[in-house]
């Protein structure tokens, strides 16, 4: 055999020995939001950052998973109450009214005191007792629903009491409280670390309950919205609901143009099935 043939055999090999152990390793995802699973946390084993809700799993469990290298941050409601909640009955009296298109949840009073200290007295000691590395808050978009100064003002006195913990404090949508808050004169690190947007460019078609595209203007306004506090420092990730695999693609690569980290689903219960 000449020295060229043995170049290039041994050349064919090395290509072949890296196509094998890239094969046999399971790359790790860095995002995934599981709201509606249930079962242990090992399921969720391909993933570096989980978000759950941790009032459904014990300190053990969690800290076992955290010992293998992932991260776990709780989600938390705060302009909403769901029924299925043990806290239901206390709270019901300080809704505000139904949360369209979600039976049994409804918006919630955020600048009523008894709301406000049950959310930073009891809840975040609960979550942080469980060992928790950070916050994914919820429904902050009720002040979508009710623009008042009140329900900005108890917005932010919550979200400014869950950053005081040190914690990553991750905010789910929210474009019209930071916006509102930011233009009042509010620092927006002393609410949130990063934000979380949901449906950029995928669309749930509520009354068939499919997904489509987002419309053009929907996604050009939230991705400025991103992009806008992406420049200013905050964590920017991404929550999509969509099986169209063209359209997977172009969100990952917006993602990785951007440095924004995405998670897509293809159930809006949020389980473990992707």
């Amino acid at each position: 055999m000449t020295n060229l043939k043995k170049i290039r055999l041994a050349f064919v090999l090395v290509l072949a020995a890296i196509f094998l152990v890239s094969c046999d390793q399971k790359e790790n995802k860095a995002y995934g939001v599981f709201l509606g699973s249930e079962g242990g946390l090992d399921q969720f084993k391909d993933y570096d950052l989980v978000v759950i809700d941790a009032q459904y799993y014990t300190k053990n469990e969690i800290e076992s998973f955290q010992s293998s290298g992932h991260e776990v941050y709780s989600y938390i409601n705060i302009g909403s109450l769901e029924e299925f909640r043990d806290y239901y009955d206390e709270y019901k009296d300080l809704s505000l009214g139904a949360y369209e298109n979600w039976d049994g949840e409804y918006w919630m009073d955020v600048s009523n005191e008894r709301w406000q200290n049950f959310l930073t007295k009891e809840l975040k000691k609960l979550l942080l007792e469980k060992g928790i590395d950070g916050f994914f808050v919820d429904n902050c978009d009720v002040y979508y629903q009710y623009p008042l100064q009140d329900i900005l003002n108890g917005i932010s006195a919550i979200m400014s009491d869950l950053i005081q913990t040190g914690k990553p404090v991750i905010i789910n949508g929210g474009d019209a409280y930071m916006d509102a808050y930011c233009e009042a004169g509010g620092i927006w690190s002393d609410v949130i670390t990063g934000i979380n947007q949901e449906s950029v460019f995928s669309r749930i078609l509520w009354n068939t309950g499919t997904f489509g595209t987002a419309l053009d203007e929907d996604r050009s306004y939230f991705q400025e919205y991103l992009e806008k506090y992406a420049a200013k420092g905050a964590d920017i990730y991404i929550l999509e609901y969509t099986k169209d695999e063209a359209l997977k693609k172009q969100i990952e690569r917006y993602c990785n143009d951007h440095g924004f980290t995405c998670y897509i689903a293809n159930s809006i219960e949020l389980d473990a099935n992707n």
